[in-house]
């Protein structure tokens, strides 16, 4: 079973950048498909970004496509979001998610098996 850990988080400007990291471990990395997902006080998880498991496509919501970018280092085993152009209306935890399943990116919640614990980031205004 793989075990997921974010970091990277963090107090920012609008328009700044950060870069999240979600490590894995437990597992076979090359297994999943990756997805970040965000939630805000308030609102339903939401879906951000997908990669699939060798990382060869990507899909991303419309609010955030153009700004955030989703890789992964095999060799590492972690999967990074890079978040450019930040807006206070990206603040919100930010998880990410491992799925061991074979087909389309995945933009619901529950279809992921497994999450972590999520990284706060906040973009003042």
């Amino acid at each position: 079973q793989v075990q997921l850990d974010e970091s990277g988080g963090g107090l920012v400007q609008a328009g700044d950048s950060l870069r999240l990291s979600c490590a894995t471990s437990g597992g076979t990395f090359s297994r999943y498909n990756m997805g970040w997902f965000r939630q805000a006080p308030g609102k339903e998880r939401e879906f951000v970004a997908h990669i699939s498991r060798f990382g060869v496509s990507t899909y991303y919501a419309d609010s955030v496509k153009g700004r955030f970018t989703i890789s992964r280092d095999k060799a590492k085993a972690t999967v990074y979001l890079q978040m450019d152009s930040l807006k206070p209306e990206d603040t919100a935890v930010y998880h990410c998610a491992a799925d061991v399943t074979i087909g389309p990116p995945k933009i619901r919640p529950y279809d992921y098996e497994y999450w972590g614990q999520g990284t706060q980031v906040t973009v003042s205004s």
